[in-house]
């Protein structure tokens, strides 16, 4: 592609450049004049083709005025054709048949017949000669291997239809091009600098370059430097090489920082369920249970069912006092001694722990039944009333027995017990049976006696 980039650069040319200097030159639209934007990219043209070639030659005419004025002819010295351009004059309407005919003449004329020949048209003016005039210049041009550059604008709209008839006719194997510049905030030279007129003949070939970096000027993004690789191909070079290396270092900084932000917000992510765990930290070994002393426990649940029936058993019943009197939280094995009541004597009783084996209610007696719970009462009662009293001396059996021997006190115990009847049938029977031990006690001693 270098290669075909050089022999692209090195074509033998012969230019001649075709100003228009009519009285449209004057207006604005482009800046700061039509006429010194002209003038600029004639400025441009030719040192682009004669570094192009050093055999290259360039001539300058006008197309306005008084007449068709060959202002610079063929020269390959471009401090000519700068100094001579600006002392154009603006007069007049411009003749462009009467310009391109008068371009060919002198590039018939020129010393060196390799030099293949070309005409760059400057059209800013509306064109006066009618489509068919064109055409046929056009194929007259063609026939005598003439190439033809337009360039359309200050009144692109009006003349596109016949400038385009013109290089339709002119055209030969992709040699002509038409360039339109609308009016806009941009300089002509710089949308010339990156057109086929500035790139070559072949625009597939300035493609090419463009894309391997062999030289294309308008490909490469220098125009915004001001550097024409056409004319300073190094200088092109060390740029290209600067600029791929400066884009290189910045797509490095965003993907390192494309990897930073991503490795931040993948932390975030994780950070954020130990955070929701945090306040539910209880161990789900260790679930916290609060039960109310006031619900009745899952076994007292079927007792209360059965008494709502009427069908309570005398063994249920003991065995439900038993339950609702056992103490939550048992003291030493030695209790405190129990309240003194006007009708008991004193007397404590030792309460059984919670590893001891449970008692066989159904198969025990009656009386020790209620013996048990009346014992295990008092012991709770002394256990929230008298917290502070010292220990005694364990009870004499005699004792016991004579508290349980008291049918008034028992009555008022069992009264006190929920779900009991004290007036039961059953209970009344215990009761008395308690009232005739003391006479059996009593008869026995009278014996041994």
């Amino acid at each position: 592609s270098r290669h075909r980039n050089r022999v692209w650069q090195m074509v033998l040319e012969a230019s001649f450049l075709c100003v228009d200097n009519s009285d449209y030159m004057r207006n604005g639209d482009f800046a700061p004049s039509r006429m010194e934007a002209q003038l600029d990219a004639v400025n441009l043209l030719s040192g682009a083709k004669t570094q192009a070639n050093p055999e290259n030659t360039v001539g300058l005419l006008s197309t306005a005025g008084k007449g068709i004025e060959v202002q610079v002819a063929l020269t390959s010295d471009v401090g000519k054709i700068l100094s001579l351009s600006h002392g154009i004059k603006i007069a007049g309407r411009a003749n462009l048949s009467a310009g391109i005919q008068v371009a060919q003449l002198s590039l018939k004329h020129r010393q060196n017949k390799n030099q293949r020949q070309r005409i760059i048209v400057f059209v800013g003016s509306p064109v006066v000669e009618d489509e068919a005039a064109l055409v046929k210049l056009g194929k007259k041009l063609k026939k005598n291997s003439v190439a033809v550059d337009i360039i359309n604008f200050g009144e692109e709209a009006e003349n596109a239809a016949k400038l385009e008839a013109l290089l339709n006719a002119v055209n030969s194997d992709d040699n002509s091009h038409l360039v339109t510049v609308p009016p806009g905030p941009h300089v002509l030279s710089d949308i010339l600098l990156s057109s086929p007129i500035i790139q070559g003949e072949d625009a597939a070939a300035a493609a090419v370059a463009a894309a391997t970096g062999g030289g294309g000027g308008g490909g490469d993004g220098f125009t915004e430097f001001g550097v024409d690789p056409n004319m300073d191909p190094e200088f092109a070079y060390a740029l290209r090489v600067s600029m791929e290396e400066e884009r290189a270092r910045q797509e490095a900084e965003a993907k390192k920082r494309a990897d930073e932000e991503g490795a931040g917000e993948s932390s975030d992510v994780a950070a954020a369920p130990a955070a929701d765990a945090e306040p539910s930290g209880e161990s789900p070994e260790t679930p916290a249970v609060n039960v109310s002393a006031n619900e009745p426990s899952s076994s007292e649940a079927p007792m209360e069912e059965e008494a709502a029936d009427g069908n309570v058993d005398e063994a249920t019943l003991l065995e439900a006092a038993l339950k609702m009197s056992m103490p939550t939280e048992l003291t030493t094995p030695q209790a405190a001694p129990p309240p003194v009541t006007p009708s008991a004597p004193v007397g404590s009783t030792a309460v059984p722990d919670d590893n001891s084996t449970p008692m066989d209610v159904d198969g025990a007696d009656d009386d020790e039944a209620m013996q048990l719970a009346l014992a295990m009462s008092m012991s709770q009662g002394t256990e929230t009333e008298a917290p502070a009293a010292a220990p005694a001396a364990p009870a004499a059996p005699s004792d016991l027995s004579a508290v349980l021997q008291d049918a008034s006190f028992l009555q008022s115990v069992l009264g006190s017990l929920p779900g009991v009847d004290t007036n039961d049938p059953r209970i009344q029977s215990v009761l008395n049976s308690a009232n005739k031990a003391p006479e059996k006690d009593s008869d026995t001693d009278k014996d041994k006696a």
